[in-house]
């Protein structure tokens, strides 16, 4: 027995070099999967600043079936985009305050729905509201875009 020891209990100093590879080992893949994860979220990010494609056409369909779906299911209101707060100029600040102007701080899609809501909706008596709705850090995070109707 004795002459198997060593392979039966490895030395403590063994044990504390293999737990440092396996440690290394989390620390690779932690930073692998950060890693692909930061660059997912920025090519969500470019995407999203971009204009949709749609034609107005496509959006005013796309706007009204999701307004009747809320109606049919009884809503006087209806999320119809969340996004990062990187897509406004000032990170949601001025959307966070309440100052007006603040519309002119959004890009990309979010500045689309806005388009969408002045020139379609609103004559049409529907309200918008852009609300943080989270605040990670203490810090405006993600911005709700909703559409309203009735009182």
């Amino acid at each position: 027995m004795p002459d198997k020891i060593d392979e039966l209990l490895p030395s403590a100093k063994e044990i504390q070099r293999q737990a440092a590879i396996r440690e290394a080992e989390k620390a690779d893949e932690h930073l692998r999967y950060t890693t692909a994860a930061e660059a997912e979220n920025r090519a969500l990010i470019e995407k999203l600043s971009q204009p949709s494609g749609l034609s107005e056409d496509e959006k005013i369909r796309l706007a009204s079936t999701v307004i009747q779906r809320a109606v049919r299911s009884g809503l006087s209101e209806v999320q119809v985009y969340r996004f990062p707060n990187s897509l406004c100029t000032d990170r949601g600040r001025s959307i966070n305050q309440q100052e007006p102007g603040w519309e002119k701080t959004l890009t990309g899609i979010p500045k689309e729905i806005f388009q969408l809501w002045f020139d379609y909706l609103k004559p049409r008596g529907y309200r918008i509201g852009y609300q943080i709705i989270d605040f990670p850090g203490g810090m405006p995070g993600d911005i709700s875009i909703i559409i309203a109707w009735g009182d």
